[in-house]
């Protein structure tokens, strides 16, 4: 079976269309059956994994607009066999980047408090929602090898 189970895929699937139709629509009934398909597909999904029906609701259907990927860009820099690590506000390190918000630099990243370079057997406490060791473990693997093929999912 793929990585997400198949009702979670339609519930998925069923939450971007009716995002779409809410975004788009121009008919005041269409937009009702628009809302319920997404309502429909957050009580799917509460269903099966037992969380509240208002949890889901607010991670699931709190989108506006077309539902598209977020994008979040991060940069691998090394120095003398160490990596260029940022620490984030809450004092974990994660590499440099972030979302990819619209007209703004990496450089106007506001979220850091400070920077320094480390060897992969001296990394401080990483922000793991942004990055992983194992992620880490792969820049220094590419920066190590000439030939280096990034993985695919």
């Amino acid at each position: 079976m793929d990585a997400m189970e198949k009702w979670l895929q339609w519930a998925v699937e069923l939450q971007s269309l009716a995002q779409a139709g809410l975004t788009y629509g121009r008919d005041i009934y269409d937009k009702e059956r628009y809302e319920r398909i997404r309502e429909i597909s957050a009580e799917m999904v509460a269903f099966k994994t037992g969380f509240t029906e208002e949890k889901v609701k607010n991670l699931f259907c709190g989108e506006e607009g077309y539902q598209t990927p977020k994008m979040d860009t991060r940069a691998a820099i090394f120095e003398d066999n160490k990596i260029l690590l940022v620490r984030e506000n809450n004092g974990t390190w994660s590499l440099p980047g972030g979302w990819a918000d619209v007209h703004m630099s990496i450089k106007e990243n506001i979220e850091t408090t400070g920077s320094g370079y480390f060897d992969m057997e001296h990394l401080p406490n990483l922000a793991t929602e942004k990055n992983t060791e194992e992620q880490i473990r792969m820049c220094f693997d590419a920066y190590h090898s000439p030939n280096w093929i990034p993985p695919f999912d």
